[in-house]
């Protein structure tokens, strides 16, 4: 699920999602555990939880496995316990890369991530060398059609409190603070909005430009990275070159 508002990347996150669901709910499952582990069941009172629930429901997740997951965090079930760590490092072209991990071990996950950088063209680094570039956002993004009139969205995005509105090939990209993101999607959702995906995601200050064969590289990276069932989210300032299809 790599991160930024460039549409490619939105639409091959997408296909992903789509091709690979089962990986995805075991994903964001673990992300609701340690959610409601560490800050409790209740999404009144667990912002992030709250904040998490509305990506699972973007991603189609039943109530059912969502409350189960929720309930294996809160010891009410079984589980396994899992830490979250984050690596950070660079990829083929120089782009900035930020990798989140949940995992019940990290020398197994630490490994695994340091494997496939140095298989695939890139470079771990140490912490902080890259995470100053990116910064923790809101992001729905919209599917355009019809139904929607460009400057009706724009001022109900902005009305509900989001921090910017872009229009992009085949979509709306909204944007914001992390604080705002719930209440946005709750007020988006009663004005009868759907989304391709809704989460919280790190958004880079500025973007790398590639070539197409660095592209490629760096496509391979992440979908090795991604391929991982330790590894949630893959994020990159890379920009591809017009056209690539990735």
């Amino acid at each position: 699920m790599s991160g930024h508002s460039k549409w490619h990347n939105i639409q091959a996150r997408k296909s992903k999602v789509d091709a690979k669901r089962g990986k995805i709910f075991t994903k964001i499952g673990k992300e609701l555990a340690i959610a409601s582990k560490t800050g409790g069941s209740n999404p009144d009172t667990n912002g992030k939880l709250k904040d998490i629930i509305a990506k699972a429901k973007s991603n189609n997740m039943s109530m059912d496995t969502i409350n189960r997951a929720i309930k294996k965090g809160a010891g009410e079930m079984e589980g396994a316990s899992y830490e979250e760590f984050t690596y950070e490092g660079y990829g083929p072209g120089g782009c900035a890369m930020l990798v989140t991990t949940l995992t019940d071990n990290k020398n197994r996950t630490a490994g695994n991530v340091r494997h496939t950088f140095d298989r695939n063209g890139g470079n771990l680094g140490a912490a902080g060398c890259v995470s100053w570039m990116f910064h923790r956002k809101g992001q729905m993004i919209i599917e355009k059609n019809d139904e929607h009139d460009e400057d009706e969205l724009m001022m109900m995005a902005l009305d509900a409190g989001a921090e910017d509105f872009n229009s992009e090939e085949g979509i709306y990209d909204i944007i914001t603070a992390p604080e705002d993101f719930t209440k946005v999607l709750e007020e988006l959702e009663k004005g009868g909005l759907s989304f391709l995906t809704a989460e919280m995601t790190m958004i880079p200050e500025n973007y790398v430009a590639l070539n197409e064969r660095d592209s490629e590289k760096l496509q391979k990276l992440v979908d090795k990275l991604e391929d991982d069932d330790d590894i949630q989210d893959v994020y990159h300032n890379a920009e591809f070159p017009e056209g690539f299809e990735g």
